[in-house]
């Protein structure tokens, strides 16, 4: 099987630092750096086919970029990006060139955080229950199950505002106060009903400490309704805008 050039991450740096071996499919692979001036792409290689995005593969891809995490600003590669040859990843870089030194000025000692919120279903069901417009429409579909057609589709319309007027109400009370801390905030659409927050922060590395004490300060004002689900630190995922894919011609 031809061989082929497994790229993590890229780095901005003068150095060429050395990152050791890596687990990839039960084989230990060695990490070494391709570079452009002092953009620098961190590789691997290895045999050149589709990865399937296991369990195994996908947490091997993460652990590389974790590891580089802790001492560079890094920008995190997609999954399965198998390049031919070192020279292929060379010219990318230079024809990236500028656009990738734009980014590291905007992620520079920044790390992306999450934060989910989700309502507890005590908390839920007792706001539904004291709406009245949702428990009369729902007395009556209860009432006339064969002619309550319009009913329900009125139901379903007040519920959808229901939570829109709920997640409103957090976007306002949590995420709002977060936003004015961190450098960039990314509000994302719930995965699920109960969810009613979905966001993403960019923030400076000195004030993780700082937005660590808000996170847990709205949390003691609102755990008795939601619970917090906050993730990190990341890469900058949801604010970089770089799609880089093996086989574009440089």
């Amino acid at each position: 099987m031809n061989e082929g050039v497994y790229p993590f991450c890229i780095i901005q740096t003068n150095t060429d630092p050395d990152f050791g071996f890596t687990k990839w499919e039960g084989e230990n692979i060695k990490l070494y750096p391709i570079r452009y001036k002092e953009i620098v792409m961190i590789v691997a290689d290895v045999p050149k086919k589709d990865y399937l995005p296991t369990r195994a593969n996908v947490l091997a891809h993460q652990s590389v970029i974790s590891i580089v995490m802790k001492e560079f600003t890094v920008i995190p590669m997609s999954f399965n990006n198998v390049f031919s040859t070192q020279r292929e990843i060379h010219l990318l870089l230079e024809k990236l060139y500028d656009e990738l030194q734009s980014i590291f000025q905007k992620i520079n000692n920044k790390i992306e955080v999450g934060l989910k919120v989700i309502a507890k279903k005590e908390w839920l069901e007792e706001e539904i229950r004291k709406n009245d417009d949702i428990q009369k429409l729902k007395e009556k579909v209860s009432q006339q199950k064969e002619a309550a057609f319009y009913e329900k589709i009125q139901l379903g319309e007040k519920t959808k505002d229901f939570f829109y007027a709920l997640r409103h109400n957090l976007y306002k009370a949590i995420y709002s106060p977060l936003s004015t801390i961190s450098n960039a905030s990314k509000s994302n659409p719930p995965i699920y009903e109960t969810m009613l927050l979905n966001a993403a922060f960019l923030i400076d590395c000195e004030k993780e400490e700082i937005f660590d004490e808000k996170v847990n300060e709205l949390y003691e004002i609102w755990k008795d309704k939601v619970d917090f689900k906050y993730s990190g630190p990341w890469p900058a995922y949801n604010f970089i805008q770089l799609n880089i894919t093996a086989g574009e011609r440089p």
